[in-house]
C-alpha cells in the first residue's frame, strides 16, 4: 500500500473521529455521558459498529474522547476569545462574557457540556470523574488567574479574596444557565451580566 492510499484512510478515520465526537458531545451535553453506547451512534450516524468500535476500543474510552473534545470546543468559545482581551480586568470580564454566550448559543444544545457532565459524574469515582474533575479545576484555576492579573494591575482592590470572587462569578454564569434550560427564559444571561458587573463593582477601587 502506497503512502498516499494511507494517508487517504488516516484521514478519513479522523473525520470519522471528529463525526462522532462532535456528535457524542452534543448527545452528552443534553443526556449525559451514561447514555453513549456506541450501537447507537453507528446507528444515527450510519456508520458500522464495528468501525466506531475500532476507533475507541470502549465505552470508557469514548467518553473520555468526549471529554477532550468538549474540552476543545469550550477552548475556541470561551477561553480564546477571553485571551484575545487584554490581561487584567478586561480578560475576566470578557471571559465572563465569552461563557455566557456560548451557553446561551447552545454551542452545546444541554447548554455548558462540562455543568452537565460534572453533575452526572460527581459521585462516581474513576477516570471519566476524574477527567472532568481536571477540566473543572482548570478552568476555576483560568478564572482565578484573570482574578490574580487584575488585582496585580491595580484594577480591583487589593484585598479581594480571590477565590471566592472567582466562586461567585462562576456561580453566577453558571446559574443562568441552569435557570434557562429549566424555564426557558433567556432573559437570565441579561440578569447574570448585570449580577457579574455588579460583583466586580464592589471590588473595584473607588
Amino acid at each position: 500500500m502506497d503512502a498516499t492510499s494511507t494517508d487517504g484512510r488516516v484521514e478519513r478515520g479522523n473525520q470519522t473521529r471528529r463525526l462522532v465526537l462532535r456528535r457524542t458531545a452534543d448527545l452528552a451535553s443534553v443526556e449525559g455521558l451514561g447514555g453513549l453506547t456506541i450501537g447507537r451512534l453507528a446507528t444515527e450516524l450510519s456508520l458500522s459498529k464495528s468501525g466506531v468500535f475500532a476507533l475507541f476500543g470502549s465505552k470508557e474510552e469514548l467518553q473520555l474522547a468526549t471529554i477532550r473534545a468538549a474540552r476543545r470546543i469550550f477552548v475556541d468559545h470561551v477561553i480564546e476569545p477571553a485571551m484575545r482581551a487584554g490581561e487584567g480586568l478586561a480578560r475576566l470580564r470578557r471571559m465572563c462574557e465569552s461563557w455566557l454566550v456560548y451557553s446561551h448559543d447552545r454551542v452545546f444544545p444541554g447548554g455548558c457540556f462540562f455543568v452537565m457532565v460534572g453533575t452526572e459524574f460527581g459521585n462516581r469515582p474513576g477516570a471519566v470523574h476524574d477527567a472532568i474533575a481536571a477540566a473543572r479545576h482548570e478552568w476555576v484555576g483560568f478564572v482565578e488567574e484573570n482574578v490574580t492579573a487584575a488585582v496585580r494591575a491595580g484594577e480591583l482592590r487589593g484585598d479581594t479574596d480571590v477565590p471566592q470572587l472567582a466562586y461567585e462569578l462562576l456561580a453566577l454564569t453558571e446559574g443562568a444557565n441552569g435557570d434557562s434550560l429549566l424555564t426557558g427564559d433567556m432573559s437570565v444571561y441579561g440578569k447574570a451580566r448585570r449580577a457579574v458587573e455588579l460583583r466586580i463593582g464592589q471590588v473595584t477601587p473607588d
